[in-house]
């Protein structure tokens, strides 16, 4: 037996049999002659029949079933008028047929229209209604205490199909529906959703309920000539058939488009034993939701049983079967531990229900149910396995796990590519083993689906959208410049404006895949700059559909509008005048310092000294006379700095000192060219600001573009004075603020991006100079409404620009480039800079000097000539002197002697010392 397989409640309260009655009555709103009431009708009876025959619920009861035809057909029209007169039928026949009989639950209605009025009788009459069919999203509301929802909501399947949407990157569609509470509120969750995912609902086609299909083709007609092309059809499904039909003679079922539709569409087809030709011809591409029915053996043998019986309006069943016959269950369940908890069903009059003269309403037959309010949180704490699934109820009345299946309908037929459920998005796994995992991660990049064959056999995904063709042009704002036309300026030949940005925005498009129509419109007056930030609102506002020109992506920008890649790097640089130096005849001083020139002069007489003591004694050239020697060491001193020295040095420490000497006058030589150089050429600012630092510190005024985003900029972020801010109007402008500086009114710098200073610089025959770095990096793009799939085409149309060098051939043809130096005022070469290289020389110079005297002097102690050579030009020191100056006179003669001279006395004296030892052995053999 089909039915309840677990239940939370108990039942094993005390009551009497004879307290429960033989009888409960409960009722039943469906629409006969419709796709849903169809399947419906069937399984409410085969429920009513099970739990009849289903002796552990409700023994001894007998549950009845009474069925009402609601036959909304053209119900709620689009006359005002027809719609009262429609309500006051419906309470007519449903309250007063149906409530008359003192039913205690209603299954239905199917409608949701019907719903909202019924709705108001069931919390007057406390009647629970669980409602298998009505989808609308509002009927959740605590308005409607009385109405359950034993069907899934349209609140998740437009969250469905929203993550549908993002799944496939799409961000705007297209509303197709019926103008009444069901379409209505479906579709505002749509595009309540849809906006969680940074998407739209662009527009919505909305048509009246009785729509001829002249209407259903007008309608198409206009959204066809729109730029979206998904389109999202959320209709009933005994008219939504029509829909695609005329789509598909308008040819709007081919290659480009996206039809999405809701579960009216499974349910239909689902309803049919085997759909014609001509049905699925119409149909194909179309992506569908369905409620997922979990696919069980007991889902499968109740179609089986309905299928066989023999007055069935239709041989297939859709889901609304499934659900319909798990509300016949739910208020059996909920009545048998109603009556178990030792509820009492009884009614009673509402004294407030009378008929007003001439009503005809008949008010005062209505009974209100007592134990209402009781048997409706009886019903909303059940929790229970049905063949639609787990049936349980959160907060807010609607079915837990909610979940559904995403067919493509291609061939005969449809194929499932996927699954949606409320705990992990999109997935190709069925959501029964997902509800186990309890995975809420909904990432879009965990989401997982087959591929589509989308209409006209397509298997790449559509773009979704297309330029409309609706005979408008794209409304482009152009700023109306007075200064630095060669960006942007008007132009009297087509199309009406010329420059850098406007070639680079119709280089853009021509790499597009479609034709853009477009109309440039200038913005603003002509005799100033327009704010660029006032554009940009326009832009958002919807008075213009772009914005092209110069136009600088900052912060507060993109929150209202979307930018391209940008075309051209920018940024905030500051500039200020220079001034060049008057050529001096004492402009070769001034590369060193004082201390420098005297160091340096110094350190050539020390070193010349030094190679002069160490070269005396072996070099010839270092010989002569003491006038001769002093005009020796002078030259080659001041010689060695131009490295123009005639003196060969031959000893090793001579050697030595001279290429270290040589190596600090390279470096020095080297250094004094290049800075002299830079003197001679350089400019010099004739401005107190640096840098950003001293821009922010100094109380100078400061100049900026007429419109720029600069002054807020500075005001607002470098919290400089409004006061100190000056706006230019043009370039004559610019060149005359800062020629004349703060003393006559003019400013001391100006704030620019560098775009613009470029071209300043360039024009100016760099009498300009920019100072310190960029203090913002950014850069110009095209501005385009929020969402506009078109800023995303040209962004990849610019890169491809920049990839294959037309848009630097477009940048050299509207902007020359003059390279500027930016050095200014170098500072003097000082000792600061070479004291290592001057320590270096001085210590291998004393340390050779040292070297040297030591040497000398051990020659000197070795020196030490006979008694009997007393007449020798060079007296030994061992014929003691009395006089010291007559001892030094000797150490400096035996220094200014040759080194061959003083070598060859040391050798004489050996070989005399040798021959005496050899007389004195013989002397002493013989004695």
């Amino acid at each position: 037996m089909i039915g309840m397989t677990e239940s939370s409640q108990s039942t094993t309260v005390n009551s009497t049999v004879s307290s429960r009655p033989k009888v409960v009555k409960i009722g039943a709103l469906l629409t006969y002659n419709s796709v849903i009431g169809r399947s419906a009708r069937p399984a409410i009876m085969a429920a009513i029949k099970d739990v009849n025959s289903n002796m552990n619920v409700l023994p001894g009861i007998e549950l009845q079933v009474i069925l009402h035809d609601t036959n909304c057909s053209g119900f709620l029209g689009t006359v005002e008028v027809k719609k009262w007169i429609n309500l006051i039928n419906v309470v007519d026949h449903v309250a007063l047929q149906l409530m008359k009989n003192e039913v205690i639950a209603a299954i239905g209605p199917q409608s949701s229209g019907i719903a909202h009025v019924v709705s108001h009788v069931a919390n007057e009459l406390h009647v629970p209604f669980l409602s298998f069919g009505a989808t609308d999203p509002t009927l959740s509301a605590l308005q409607y205490p009385y109405f359950i929802r034993t069907t899934q909501s349209d609140y998740y399947q437009m969250h469905a199909i929203a993550d549908f949407i993002e799944y496939h990157g799409w961000r705007k569609v297209i509303a197709i529906f019926v103008d009444d509470d069901n379409g209505r509120n479906g579709v505002t969750a749509l595009g309540d959703a849809l906006s969680k995912k940074r998407a739209k609902i662009s527009y919505k086609a909305a048509f009246p309920p009785e729509a001829s299909q002249s209407d259903i083709s007008d309608l198409l007609n206009e959204v066809n000539l729109m730029e979206s092309r998904v389109y999202v059809l959320h209709v009933n499904p005994d008219s939504g058939l029509t829909i695609f039909s005329i789509a598909k003679k308008l040819q709007m079922m081919s290659a480009g488009y996206v039809w999405i539709a809701t579960d009216w569409l499974p349910s239909m087809l689902d309803s049919l034993v085997r759909a014609d030709t001509g049905t699925m011809n119409i149909l194909q591409g179309v992506v569908a939701f369905r409620h997922h029915i979990p696919d069980t053996d007991l889902k499968k043998s109740f179609i089986t049983r309905l299928k066989n019986l023999k007055d069935n309006d239709t041989e297939s069943f859709n889901s609304y079967a499934f659900y319909a016959y798990d509300s016949v269950w739910l208020a059996a369940h909920a009545l048998d531990v109603f009556l178990n908890e030792g509820g009492n069903i009884s009614f009673s009059s509402d004294p407030r229900l009378r008929d007003t003269k001439g009503s005809v309403l008949n008010l005062a037959a209505l009974s209100t149910f007592d134990g209402g309010d009781q048997f409706l949180q009886t019903i909303l704490r059940m929790n229970f396995t049905g063949l639609s699934g787990k049936i349980e109820f959160d907060h807010d009345k609607n079915l837990i796990y909610p979940a559904y299946d995403i067919l493509n309908i291609g061939g005969i037929g449809s194929r499932s590519i996927g699954y949606w459920s409320n705990e992990s998005g999109l997935s190709v796994s069925v959501p029964e083993t997902l509800y186990m995992k309890k995975s809420s991660n909904t990432s879009t990049s965990n989401q997982n689906l087959y591929s589509v064959i989308w209409p006209g056999d397509v298997t790449t995904t559509p773009k979704g959208w297309i330029f409309p063709n609706n005979g408008k042009p794209l409304r482009i704002a152009v700023p109306n410049r007075v200064s630095y036309k060669e960006f942007v300026a008007e132009d009297k030949n087509p199309p009406g404006v010329q420059g850098f940005c406007i070639d680079v925005f119709e280089a853009a498009l021509k790499l597009l895949p479609y034709p853009v129509p477009r109309q440039y419109m200038l913005y603003g007056n002509g005799d100033r700059n327009p704010n660029y930030n006032n554009l940009v609102d326009q832009v958002a506002q919807n008075n213009y559909d772009a914005a092209v020109g110069d136009v600088t992506i900052v912060t507060n920008r993109t929150r209202f509008v979307d930018f391209t890649q940008p075309f051209m790097g920018s940024g905030l640089v500051i500039v200020v005048p220079v001034k060049e130096d008057k050529s001096s005849p004492w402009a070769f001083l001034k590369p060193f310092t004082a201390q420098m020139w005297c160091i340096t002069g110094a350190f050539s007489l020390f070193v010349g000294t030094v190679v002069w003591i160490l070269e005396h004694r072996l070099n010839e050239e270092f010989r002569g006379s003491p006038r001769t020697q002093l005009i020796t060491v002078f030259c080659f001193s001041l010689s060695t700095m131009i490295f123009s020295h005639r003196e060969n040095t031959v000893s090793t420490l001579g050697r030595l000192v001279l290429i270290m000497w040589l190596f600090v006058v390279l470096i020095i030589n080297s250094s004094y060219t290049a800075s002299l150089t830079s003197i001679l050429t350089v400019q010099q600012l004739s401005s107190q600001i640096e840098g950003i630092d001293s821009l922010i510190s100094s109380t100078q005024p400061i100049g900026i573009q007429d419109g720029s985003f600069a002054r807020k900029y500075l005001v607002e972020e470098l919290h400089i004075p409004e006061s100190r801010i000056v706006t230019l109007k043009n370039m004559q402008g610019y060149i005359d603020a800062l020629q004349r500086g703060p003393k006559y009114g003019g400013v001391a710098a100006v704030v620019d991006e560098l775009p613009y200073i470029e071209t300043l610089m360039s024009s100016t025959d760099c009498k300009f100079r920019t100072v310190g770095q960029e203090f913002t990096k950014s850069g110009w793009g095209f501005a385009f409404q929020r969402d506009s799939p078109l800023a995303i085409d040209l962004s990849t149309a610019i890169l491809q620009l920049s990839e294959n060098g037309d848009l630097q051939r477009i940048h050299d043809k509207w902007l020359k480039k003059m390279e500027c130096s930016n050095d200014v005022d170098p500072n003097k070469l000082s000792l600061r800079s070479f004291w290592v290289l001057f320590l270096i020389c001085a210590i291998v110079s004393v340390l050779a000097i040292i070297i040297f005297f030591v040497r000398v002097l051990c020659q000197y102690i070795k020196f030490s000539p006979e008694p009997e050579e007393v007449g020798v030009e060079i007296q030994p020191t061992k014929y003691r002197r009395t006089s010291k100056t007559h001892s030094f006179k000797d150490l400096i003669v035996f220094v200014d002697k040759k080194e061959a001279e003083i070598k060859e006395i040391l050798r004489e004296k050996r070989k005399k010392r040798r021959r005496s030892k050899s007389l004195d052995g013989l002397s002493n053999s013989t004695t």
